[in-house]
């Protein structure tokens, strides 16, 4: 897994309570594996968006990753609203995700994380400008 780099992006991550923290560096390791097997959505740019460790690549849309204490149990994935990332993850793995709106696929703490519908889910987000106007993004 790449190393945070960035001082902000650290103290987010420090700032989670332990449980969760693990939790979202693996989504986030997910990331970045899914971005090096696809050389067209490498590099990662890792930065701050909205006070969350965010994910942005050449052709993609944001992805950001977090816990909120309002939701203790529970952490995210986020996309952007305005896309049709959510809307096609739903058609897609309704039975396998819970979502919030059109914005996240939630995850509770006690969930075994889906390896391979999230990094699909990561992977459409990474490439979402170069096949946001193919069917069901393509999938």
């Amino acid at each position: 897994m790449s190393e945070i780099e960035k001082p902000e992006v650290l103290a987010v991550f420090n700032s989670y309570p332990s449980v969760m923290r693990q939790k979202l560096l693996f989504l986030r390791a997910m990331i970045f594996e899914v971005a090096q097997e696809d050389e067209d959505s490498s590099p990662i740019e890792e930065t701050i968006k909205w006070g969350e460790p965010s994910y942005l690549s050449k052709h993609g849309s944001t992805i950001r990753i977090a816990w909120k204490a309002s939701k203790p149990n529970q952490y995210a994935l986020y996309f952007h609203c305005k896309t049709t990332l959510i809307d096609t993850f739903k058609e897609l793995y309704s039975d396998v995700f819970t979502f919030e709106g059109n914005r996240a696929i939630m995850f509770n703490e006690s969930d075994e994380i889906p390896v391979d519908e999230v990094r699909h889910c990561i992977s459409m987000a990474l490439n979402y400008h170069r096949i946001n106007h193919l069917p069901l993004l393509g999938a």
